[in-house]
């Protein structure tokens, strides 16, 4: 069992986004996001489920070139839609 709020491990990524495999899906989910924010229930369930259970609070650490961190999951989750960089973990 994984720690609360730690990120998702790559086989755990693999399975997360195997039904967002067809870029129509990953549209439709970022385009979610965009639209309700989030604070949707549905974008909520993702977010959480992808952090095993708890949506890390606070700023966000990121191994990204000239991009150290974010203010919160939800604009990390946002910049990963706008670049179509699914997989991008802290």
């Amino acid at each position: 069992a994984q720690q609360l709020g730690t990120p998702l491990s790559n086989q755990e990524y693999r399975q997360f986004f195997r039904s967002l495999r067809a870029t129509h899906r990953a549209s439709t989910a970022c385009l979610l996001r965009e639209l309700y924010g989030c604070q949707n229930p549905l974008v909520r369930r993702l977010d959480e489920y992808e952090n095993h259970g708890v949506i890390p609070e606070g700023p966000i650490c990121s191994e990204l070139p000239g991009t150290l961190f974010f203010p919160d999951f939800c604009t990390f989750s946002f910049y990963r839609c706008t670049r179509k960089r699914y997989f991008i973990k802290v």
